[in-house]
């Protein structure tokens, strides 16, 4: 990689907290109908008239949720937005609005802060949202950023994670578990140049999953398959924290069980791949993996033909009982009591 011998190196303390805010936010545009006043005033305004407006917020802090040995700050303000965005999706909503906010120690200089607001720009281009205000402080170490999403819904299309019934199907987008592989094999690069920072890693046979760790995106394109195909969840949840996770926060807010079937999970063949280079079990890597950002949903058996061979689904499982608890059924058609051993932020 080919260095710049003189990169410029602007302090932030240079321009102050409302310079800075200036200087980070002028290129972004007003796109949304909905966005009567964006960044520079006291408040943002926003006029949803007849529909609903759903809201979420996410923070990430370095050191917990990314790395910047081997996380780019652009790719890092782009995964800042999908992240929220995903959660609108998850509701089988519209995500239109994002705040930003940061706090960032002064070992970061003004030319970096732009690298991370391109890609917050890019991302907010690519999914249509209004970048509407925002704040920034100093931090002692490292960089934190939240981000606040809105966005808007017909009341009837929303989805909850509460409705799913027993004898419903159990169906998830893309496939899973490639964004763990690929934060394993990035992890394993940092190690090695930490032993000779002169090797350069080679990650061709691992492009998939790095981009799957380094710059995901979010289903936004589900809410109109779906639509297209007349079918409307009874549940939806997105995969952030882990399929197995996911799919206990469904049915424990649906009073429900559920089968999931091994033989039917959607992985990448790079992802079977890496995981017998590491010698990890995919199914383990898939059931557990987090940040796929795929969406996770229950519908009513009676819209299988609606729904059966579309490339964009996999029907993984079936919703039953309550009684029945929640299980994988192995291949060996053996069924093992399903645990939620996904990512958790607050384990030691």
């Amino acid at each position: 990689m080919i260095e710049d011998k003189n990169p410029q190196r602007t302090s932030i303390a240079q321009l102050g907290e409302f310079g800075l805010i200036e200087h980070l936010t002028k290129h972004f545009e007003i796109n949304q109908t909905s966005t009567l006043k964006g960044i520079g005033d006291d408040a943002a305004v926003l006029d949803f008239k007849d529909k609903k407006v759903v809201v979420s917020t996410d923070i990430m802090v370095e050191g917990v949720h990314f790395d910047l040995a081997y996380m780019p700050l652009k790719h890092l303000g782009y995964k800042a937005v999908v992240t929220n965005v995903s959660d609108i999706c998850a509701m089988n909503a519209k995500a239109t609005q994002i705040t930003v906010s940061i706090a960032v120690s002064n070992r970061f200089t003004l030319e970096a802060l732009e690298e991370l607001y391109a890609g917050i720009s890019l991302a907010s281009k690519e999914y249509n949202v209004d970048v509407i205000g925002g704040d920034t402080t100093s931090s002692q170490k490292g960089l934190i950023i939240s981000v606040t999403v809105l966005g808007e819904a017909d009341e009837e299309e929303i989805v909850y994670r509460n409705g799913a019934k027993p004898t419903n199907l159990l169906v998830v987008t893309g496939d899973v578990g490639a964004a763990y592989m690929g934060l394993q094999v990035l992890e394993r690069e940092k190690q090695v140049f930490q032993v000779n920072p002169n090797s350069q890693p080679d990650l061709e046979l691992y492009t998939y999953l790095i981009e799957r760790q380094l710059k995901p995106e979010a289903r936004k394109d589900v809410r109109t398959l779906l639509h297209a195909l007349e079918i409307k969840p009874t549940s939806m949840i997105d995969i952030s924290d882990g399929l197995s996770s996911e799919i206990i926060h469904l049915c424990k807010q649906s009073n429900v069980g559920c089968n999931l079937y091994e033989e039917k999970l959607p992985l990448d063949p790079q992802l079977i791949n890496v995981c017998e280079e590491f010698n990890i079990d995919s199914t383990t890597v898939a059931i557990n993996g987090g940040e796929d950002y795929e969406l996770l949903f229950t519908m009513p058996i009676e819209d299988f033909d609606k729904i059966k061979g579309n490339p964009n689904f996999s029907i993984i499982g079936h919703m039953t009982e309550e009684s029945e608890g929640i299980h994988l059924v192995t291949r060996a058609n053996t069924k093992i009591a399903l645990k939620a051993r996904g990512w958790n932020a607050l384990s030691e």
